[in-house]
């Protein structure tokens, strides 16, 4: 019977950890509230795919840019104008309603630097105010807090009409922010020299390519492969598919947290891939069996919760010093942002192949991501790993121990 992982939640004061949930579950939900907005004001214009993908050119592009700016700017004074900028930029949203291509486009950008550019600044406010331990468990607690506002937000902004909405994003912002300032945040104390680091030099560091050439392949695999699920696999599949894997990755990205702080990172980003892969197998080997694709539903919601949690939130702090971390964070995050503006041509070329020759194809590369994962190291300590096996064996002897006084005493009655 699988056992649970305890709840343990150290070397964190409570302040600290109201500090990192206030600025990323702000963030986290204000970016979903932009998305909201923007599909319910663009949805009868006819280039809203092209918004969708100049936000997303944008944030990215911001994050890199938002690593650069930061290391010339104290961390917290770099946040609190990240912060004061997605404000404004949210009111500017009202200037969206009926207006031109152009007018919409530059809102689109607006927001999407008011969101990409402080990013990695937060993730790494994160980071520094947790330790290896405990860094995937709050990370699940935030990321977990986040995404059960999905639906409560989502009923909200269908209930309201626009200019109510946008007014709620700014509030929500501001709101954000003063939160965040009565905190009192302070400056992390380093002992790391602060030296410059590039951006190229973070993609020389092995570690950091070993990890991010699997999350690259995956987050390509899903792109192109969800292309083909809309014209191949049954309505009803489908719309069982887009309401049961968002509920399953909420689920699993909080096991996930609990597990990479007992068990590492780099097992349960291995198993995350290997479950993918026999998930896509099953639906190319049968792709009319039904079986198959409730399989498949349940081990992708379930690699993306893993996945999630350990790419954007977890693995780059580890890896990272306190100096270098925002750009650790920035190129990450990158490709999932990126993977919204992946060229359509790409996605006409998946098509053009037999289905399943296409979903043997993405388990035969999902396989292929784990080679290099195989020379990567492990990023929690191993003596932390041995040491909590030791701790579970030591009370598991306890109780057992604990039975068979039991079992005796009875016997001698």
């Amino acid at each position: 019977m699988l056992q649970l992982p305890r709840l343990e939640v150290t070397s964190i004061s409570r302040r600290d950890f109201a500090l990192v949930f206030v600025l990323l579950f702000n963030a986290f939900t204000w970016s979903y509230m932009i998305l909201m907005v923007m599909r319910n004001a663009t949805a009868a214009t006819a280039l809203s795919s092209a918004f969708n993908t100049i936000f997303y050119v944008a944030a990215a592009g911001a994050g890199l840019a938002g690593s650069l700016f930061a290391e010339r700017i104290k961390r917290r004074r770099f946040l609190y104008s990240w912060m004061i900028l997605g404000l404004l930029s949210s009111f500017a949203l009202i200037f969206l309603y009926n207006q031109t291509a152009a007018q919409i486009s530059i809102v689109c950008v607006a927001l999407g630097i008011s969101f990409g550019l402080g990013m990695p600044s937060s993730l790494a406010y994160l980071a520094d105010h947790t330790v290896t331990e405990n860094r995937g468990t709050i990370s699940a607690i935030v990321f977990l807090a986040a995404n059960l506002s999905i639906l409560p937000l989502g009923a909200l902004f269908m209930t309201l009409d626009l200019t109510t909405n946008l007014a709620i994003l700014a509030v929500w912002r501001g709101l954000g922010l003063v939160a965040f300032v009565a905190l009192r945040p302070k400056e992390a104390e380093s002992t790391d020299t602060q030296e410059h680091v590039s951006l190229t030099s973070v993609l020389r560091d092995r570690s950091f390519s070993l990890y991010l050439l699997p999350w690259i392949m995956f987050l390509l695999v899903d792109i192109l492969e969800k292309g083909l699920l809309q014209g191949f696999v049954r309505e009803g599949i489908l719309n069982l598919m887009l309401i049961a894997e968002p509920i399953t990755a909420v689920f699993f990205s909080l096991l996930a947290g609990l597990f990479v702080d007992r068990i590492g990172r780099k097992r349960m980003i291995i198993y995350g891939f290997v479950t993918l892969g026999i998930g896509y197998a099953m639906v190319g080997l049968a792709p009319a069996n039904d079986f198959a694709w409730y399989f498949y539903i349940l081990v992708d919601g379930a690699a993306w919760g893993i996945l999630l949690t350990i790419f954007l939130l977890t693995l780059w702090g580890d890896l990272s010093k306190a100096s270098s971390r925002e750009k650790y964070y920035a190129i990450g995050i990158f490709p999932f942002l990126a993977r919204n503006i992946i060229p359509f041509a790409l996605v006409t070329f998946i098509e053009t192949i037999e289905a399943n020759a296409a979903f043997s194809l993405a388990a035969f590369f999902l396989f292929l991501a784990v080679l290099p994962l195989m020379y990567a190291p492990e990023t929690l300590p191993e003596k932390k790993i041995e040491l909590r096996r030791l701790r579970n064996y030591v009370e598991r002897a306890k109780k057992l121990a604990g039975k068979q006084a039991e079992a005796g005493s009875s016997k001698s009655k």
